[in-house]
């Protein structure tokens, strides 16, 4: 690992990029969950070029990577991660362009949080994804999981994103399909698209600014009421499968499991859905209330569970 720094901290003074990139770098802190222990390398590049630049020296270096907007559905682990973590937190500007009298195309980086896009849109009078309001991470993670919040999916406003496709080192435009979207599924999952920018259609509201940001605040108090925000978590662990017949906090506490404890790690007893880390938790006692579950779930429903947070192990590349 000390040999992969050396090669990157070179290559950062030649190309003028040592402003972003920090190196063995705490990363419990950079997610909703407050787990994990520390990235060899972590970079936030300020623009596309510098990303560009430091996939082209990754690659050619064969160094594992991941790309991570605001980290709040995945859970780090314990050691070193040992590679780089490419933040795009710094992708975060919104702009909009009127469509017609009714309606109007927004368009955001992938780094710009949920939070900034809903006040965006309050601010700007433009209703839609009142819904999405409190949802932590960004617009691209949110894209990327399809994410649902109050019978709303994101894809719904969805029009088209910009993306870098990996396997080519070529930009391209992906419009809305809806044959490839699904609940919590998006065509950018399990490939080599990374969400650079997503644009949203939405409609010109009637009510002032106060009103839209009156009704955000209605789904902020009750994610509040629920219990989202009262230890650090990634929200819900497991996806909601409709053949099921009942959501999958209710399924995990009708077999007993709310309250369960592993470590610093606890099944909320608020929310059969969700772990939290009641402080100190680790990757590891995250999966061993991951595994309980699944198994208990399936010898007590006969149902499998589908973990919808995602373990970034030591070596995983994107």
């Amino acid at each position: 690992m000390e040999e992969m720094q050396k090669k990157v901290k070179a290559f950062a003074e030649s190309n003028g990029l040592s402003q972003v990139l920090k190196f063995d770098e705490p990363m419990a802190a950079k997610t909703t969950f407050k787990i994990g222990g520390s990235a060899a390398v972590f970079a936030e590049p300020e623009d596309f070029m510098q990303f560009v630049k430091i996939l082209q020296f990754v690659r050619s270096e064969n160094i594992h990577f991941i790309v991570l907007g605001g980290a709040s559905n995945v859970v780090f682990c314990d050691e070193c991660y040992q590679g780089i973590v490419i933040s795009l937190l710094k992708f975060n500007e919104i702009s909009m362009m009127p469509l017609s009298e009714e309606e109007v195309l927004v368009t955001c980086g992938a780094g710009a949080s949920m939070g900034q896009l809903v006040n965006f849109c309050a601010k700007n009078k433009l209703e839609g994804l009142e819904a999405f309001a409190g949802l932590p991470g960004t617009t691209g993670g949110a894209l990327y999981m399809n994410a649902r919040c109050f019978d709303f999916s994101i894809s719904q406003f969805f029009t088209s994103a910009k993306y870098f496709d990996l396997d080519d080192f070529s930009t391209y435009e992906l419009n809305f399909i809806p044959e490839q979207w699904d609940y919590k599924v998006s065509p950018f999952q399990k490939s080599s698209k990374i969400i650079l920018t997503a644009s949203f259609r939405l409609k010109k509201s009637n009510k002032s600014q106060e009103e839209l940001t009156a009704l955000c605040h209605t789904f902020i108090e009750e994610r509040k009421s629920k219990g989202h925000f009262k230890y650090p978590s990634a929200g819900s662990v497991f996806k909601n499968n409709r053949a099921f017949g009942s959501p999958s906090g209710k399924i995990i506490d009708e077999c007993g499991l709310k309250g369960l404890r592993e470590g610093n790690a606890q099944i909320a007893p608020f929310h059969g859905n969700f772990i939290v880390n009641l402080g100190g938790a680790t990757q590891k006692d995250v999966k061993k209330l991951v595994d309980i579950t699944v198994n208990k779930v399936m010898q007590l429903k006969g149902l499998l569970l589908e973990t919808e947070i995602i373990f970034i192990e030591t070596d995983k590349k994107l």
